[in-house]
């Protein structure tokens, strides 16, 4: 396991999913952290599994949607953790599955507005920070949709394709001044929001939906939260200091074998 000793990482969304398991990872590599995200009793949750690691860990609620929240957010990490030396932009939200001629304007909206404009205004305001400090590592939650159509995810499809585009205009901006970013694509990652989506998708017969996303991988399963977790840290590290603007997809081998979706 690379070390963060030493380290201060900010993790939105970080109350469940692979928001919290990057969290157990990040302390468990020797991070101090601060979990951000809107549900506190959750965040609470994975601070006390951050704890058991040894790791120093505080929580702020608030909405990665709302500029203030995110500013005073940074605000708060840079005074409890002396620095914000890791981003973790993991916030996200599926949306409802439906067709894109049908797909409700109000929930294309939601969906851009955490999954897009979340991830704007962690690099809008964690970058200054990184900037003076001359060093840092953002890791930017994208996913296999980030590079495939998916029928019948609209908003979500279109907002992991511009984590990518931020992904790289950032590392463009920032490489000189001693800054990284990259993003991670996650496959068919065993989350509550796969659940949702494939619940939604074959109508609630989730064994034979949970069947069918398995199969979109090489590797013929599901991947756990901890799976990506572990790339999380790595990317967090020095041990990746010279990985910078890459998608870095953790799914089995699902993009290097599936065609784009009809």
């Amino acid at each position: 396991m690379a070390s963060l000793a030493g380290k201060a990482a900010l993790v939105t969304g970080g109350g469940s999913g692979i928001g919290r398991a990057a969290s157990v990872a990040l302390g468990r590599a020797g991070a101090r952290l601060l979990l951000f995200g809107r549900n506190e009793p959750a965040l609470r949750a994975t601070a006390e599994l951050v704890a058991a690691t040894g790791a120093e860990v505080g929580i702020r609620a608030g909405d990665v949607t709302r500029s203030a929240d995110v500013q005073a957010c940074a605000v708060e990490a840079l005074e409890r953790l002396g620095s914000i030396d890791v981003l973790f932009n993991n916030a996200g939200i599926e949306g409802p599955v439906a067709p894109l001629v049908e797909y409700p304007e109000d929930e294309f909206e939601r969906v851009v507005a955490v999954n897009v404009r979340g991830v704007f205004l962690g690099l809008r305001h964690v970058l200054p920070v990184m900037l003076r400090q001359r060093s840092g590592s953002i890791i930017n939650a994208g996913s296999v949709a980030s590079e495939r159509g998916l029928p019948g995810t609209a908003a979500y499809n279109a907002s992991k394709h511009a984590i990518l585009g931020l992904t790289r205009t950032a590392a463009a901006e920032v490489a000189q001044h001693g800054v990284r970013v990259n993003a991670v694509l996650g496959g068919m990652i065993d989350t509550r929001m796969l659940r949702s989506l494939v619940s939604e998708m074959t109508g609630g017969d989730m064994e034979a939906g949970m069947a069918l996303v398995a199969a979109v991988a090489p590797q013929g399963r599901v991947g756990s939260p901890e799976e990506v977790a572990e790339v999380v840290a790595f990317l967090a590290s020095d041990a990746a200091s010279f990985v910078n603007g890459v998608a870095w997809p953790v799914d089995g081998g699902a993009l290097a074998t599936m065609g784009n979706a009809s």
